[in-house]
C-alpha cells in the first residue's frame, strides 16, 4: 500500500472533511492547500503503469504524498486528537520523524494512530477481530516494537488494510 492509499482509508474511516485533513497537516508542519489534498486523495486510474517499487504508478495529476509529508500529517493527526504536548523541563525532545524507509511505513503508520485515538492493544486486536484478523497479544507488541529492538517485526500491507477496515467499521457505525 502506498500512503495516499493509507491516507484516502483513514480520512474515510475517520470521516476527516478537507478543511480537517488541511489543519490537521498545518500542525504537522506542512501547509496543504485544498487543491493539493484533493489531488493527493483521488483515486489513481488503473492505466496498468507499475513503478519500480511495484506500486501503481501516479497519475501525472495526482500528488504523491511522500514518506515525510505522510508522517508529518500522522503527527498532526495526534496533536489534533489529543492536543500539543509541552516538553517537561529537562526532557530532550522526542524525535518526531520514525520512518527512515518504505518498510518502516506500516508499523510507524499503527503506531502513531494507536496514540492519536488513545487505543490500548486490546482496542486494536478487537479492531483487527472485527475486519476478521486474529492476532495474538505478541504478535502486536512485535509490530509496535521500535525497529531494532529483537523482537521487531515488520508490518504487512495486509494488516494495516485489515485494521482501516476495522477502524470504518468501528468509527463510521457510531
Amino acid at each position: 500500500m502506498d500512503n495516499n492509499d493509507i491516507l484516502i482509508r483513514l480520512r474515510y474511516a475517520l470521516d476527516i472533511k478537507d478543511t480537517d485533513m488541511m489543519e490537521i497537516f498545518k500542525l504537522g508542519g506542512i501547509t496543504v492547500t485544498k487543491e493539493e489534498l484533493q489531488r493527493m486523495l483521488a483515486k489513481p486510474e488503473n492505466n496498468g503503469n507499475i513503478d519500480q517499487e511495484g506500486q501503481l504508478a501516479a497519475d501525472d495529476d495526482m500528488k504523491k504524498c511522500d514518506n515525510y509529508m505522510f508522517e508529518s500529517f500522522l503527527n498532526g493527526l495526534i496533536i489534533f486528537k489529543r492536543g500539543k504536548q509541552e516538553a517537561k523541563p529537562g526532557q530532550s525532545e522526542k524525535q518526531a520523524f520514525m520512518i527512515k524507509d518504505n518498510k518502516a511505513v506500516n508499523n510507524v503508520f499503527l503506531k502513531k494512530v494507536k496514540i492519536a485515538l488513545a487505543l490500548t492493544g486490546e482496542d486494536m486486536l478487537e479492531i483487527l477481530k472485527d475486519a476478521g484478523v486474529n492476532l495474538s497479544n505478541s504478535e502486536l507488541s512485535a509490530v509496535l516494537r521500535r525497529e531494532g529492538q529483537r523482537n521487531y517485526k515488520e508490518c504487512g500491507d495486509r494488516y494495516v488494510r485489515k485494521f482501516l477496515k476495522g477502524l470504518a467499521i468501528r468509527y463510521r457505525n457510531k
